[in-house]
Parts: C-alpha cells; sequence; structure tokens
C-alpha cells in the first residue's frame, strides 16, 4: 500500500516556472505596447516547451523561444528561433537569449 505508481498514460511535459514565463511576457508586453506584436502561443510538449510571439495572428510567429532541458549540458537549453527557423541565440540562462529582441526594442525607443 505505501508505493505510487505513475499514470500510465498520462505523458511528462516540460514547461516554464514561474520566474522564466514572467521575464518571457514582461517582453511579450513591452512589444505589444511597441505595436510589434499582437498574439503569443504556449506549446508545452514532451521534448521542450515553446513561446511563440507573432506580429499577426495569421502568420508564421517572428520569434520562438524554446526550452529543451536535455540540451542542457551541451548548447545551452534556451533558444531564440527566428521567423524562418535558424536559431539566433543559444544559451543556458534566458537573460542572454532574450537580449537580440530586448535590443530591438530599445533602438525603436531612441
Amino acid at each position: 500500500m505505501g508505493t505510487v505508481a505513475p499514470f500510465p498514460g498520462k505523458p511528462l511535459q516540460i514547461g516554464f516556472d514561474r520566474i522564466e514565463l514572467s521575464r518571457i511576457l514582461d517582453l511579450y508586453g513591452r512589444m505589444v505596447a511597441a505595436g510589434l506584436w499582437r498574439d503569443y502561443a504556449i506549446d508545452l510538449g514532451r521534448d521542450a516547451a515553446c513561446f511563440a510571439a507573432f506580429r499577426r495572428a495569421a502568420e508564421r510567429p517572428e520569434y520562438r523561444i524554446e526550452k529543451r532541458p536535455a540540451l542542457r549540458n551541451r548548447q545551452g537549453m534556451w533558444a531564440l528561433i527566428g521567423e524562418g527557423g535558424s536559431v539566433l541565440k543559444r544559451g543556458q540562462e534566458l537573460g542572454p537569449v532574450l537580449a537580440p529582441v530586448e535590443r530591438r526594442l530599445m533602438k525603436l525607443v531612441e
């Protein structure tokens, strides 16, 4: 009676923790206020969690922020992916990976 067996049909999911999601949504809010982004989507899967930001809802995402914990010890678990599917930045921490998008926002303010 003391052992707990995992539910056989339930897949494991990768997700964002509260601090990561608040940092991503803060950047999203600033980009919306600047008029650059209008929609977003979150995909939580077995291998990765993905946050996609759209200029318009009917287009491909302008940026995707992916978290892949399996790559933590190799290239880094965070990746910033552009609209064409190319990896723009990879890293161990979220802040430096979001830096190219934040720099773009700073150029708009100036």
